[in-house]
């Protein structure tokens, strides 16, 4: 099973200071946090694509190209890629050229995002957001799929012998996830292609999860693609910890109470009650993860939202340590010794990796160097 991060790249103000960082300290704040993921021990990355204050991740391949040059075995994704408002041409192109840069390392995350305003912003309409999602992503498929591309439909200029470049390294596409909260359509998507389903998963309650996660197996296995339990599933999770519960949930209130995302709404207590945020103990964290098995069943890939609602970096960096050094690899263990036999442990990597695989990294003690300190 896979364990990492991934981070949506608010540029938050922190209510313990008031002290908001600039949007240049917080993009290379998001390059020290990626690199410290590696050093710890996780297998991957992601970054969300936004266009908007307070948001800086506008630009999701120069921070993976960038990061493809500074680490070695972290999965580079993205926790969204928008396959409404990109070209299709520039999403096969873009992240054909950095499957190249990182030797395969290269996955991504096709989702709508969650502001309305960058459809028109883009020149599209979002009544018409389901629909672009579809016919984007099947023009993205085969443009990296097939050398000549003759293609027409509703929602971009037709393509006449077209060919992108670079092809995919090895022929190879990266691997796709679809991700969605609240939507079935897009279930059903990722399991017509056989592609991967990741639910977000720190918003609503894990009986609505469960419901989509239901929908998409039943889904890939009507498609042909392999049983239910084949079928490949991600989640989000938040978490936040200290060594006994109360220093966290005392540290971490105020970081919640002003969120931009669920500040002044439910209690800090009553968002934990009904939702998967966990603020508490390692162990606290451990039981919780090992519980969306027992709602989902086994699945793939499982990356935490760490570095949000103006938590600074320092902090975020000691979340790092613990989360590598004290729950990863417990998780690691209990969930391999859970897992039945034909049950696939992650999504399917690139042959480039594949051939050039190794064991995790092991997880860094506090006394290693800091990524801070490059």
């Amino acid at each position: 099973m896979e364990f990492g991060i991934f981070t949506v790249g608010d540029v938050t103000t922190d209510p313990t200071t008031g002290r908001t960082p600039s949007e240049h300290e917080r993009i290379r704040a998001t390059l020290a946090i990626a690199q410290k993921a590696e050093e710890v021990g996780l297998d991957v990355f992601a970054t969300g694509e936004h266009h908007n204050p307070p948001f800086v991740p506008s630009s999701p391949t120069t921070l993976l190209g960038y990061l493809a040059a500074r680490t070695e075995r972290l999965v580079l994704s993205t926790s969204t890629t928008l396959i409404t408002t990109n070209d299709p041409v520039k999403i096969a192109e873009d992240y054909a050229y950095l499957q190249h840069l990182a030797e395969g390392r290269v996955d991504l995350m096709m989702g709508r995002g969650n502001t309305g305003p960058v459809y028109p912003w883009f020149g599209q309409d979002i009544r018409r957001g389901i629909e672009l999602a579809v016919e984007n992503y099947a023009l993205l498929r085969r443009l990296w799929r097939e050398d000549v591309v003759d293609w027409e439909g509703t929602f971009r200029t037709p393509l006449q012998g077209f060919t992108a470049t670079p092809r995919p390294l090895d022929g190879v596409p990266p691997f796709v996830w679809h991700g969605s909260i609240r939507s079935p359509e897009i279930a059903e998507q990722a399991a017509y292609y056989g592609d991967g389903f990741f639910h977000n998963n720190i918003f609503w309650p894990m009986s609505h999860t469960r419901k989509m996660v239901d929908l998409y197996r039943q889904r890939y296995a009507h498609h042909g693609h392999g049983g239910p339990e084949q079928a490949v599933v991600g989640l989000g999770g938040q978490v936040f910890m200290r060594g006994n519960s109360q220093d966290a949930v005392r540290e971490f209130r105020p970081y919640f109470d002003n969120a931009p995302v669920y500040g002044h709404g439910p209690s800090l207590e009553d968002f934990t009650e009904q939702t998967p945020l966990t603020v508490g103990s390692p162990q606290q964290v451990i039981e919780r993860t090992l519980g969306f098995r027992e709602a989902v069943g086994d699945y793939q890939r499982q990356l935490f939202l760490m570095d949000h609602a103006g938590l600074p970096l320092k902090t975020v960096l000691e979340q790092l340590d613990i989360l590598g050094e004290e729950v990863v690899p417990v998780l690691r263990k209990e969930f391999a010794a859970l897992r039945p036999a034909g049950v696939p442990e992650t999504a399917p990597p690139h042959p480039a990796v594949a051939r050039g695989s190794a064991a995790p990294a092991a997880p860094a003690t506090r006394a290693t160097r800091s990524v801070e300190e490059d």
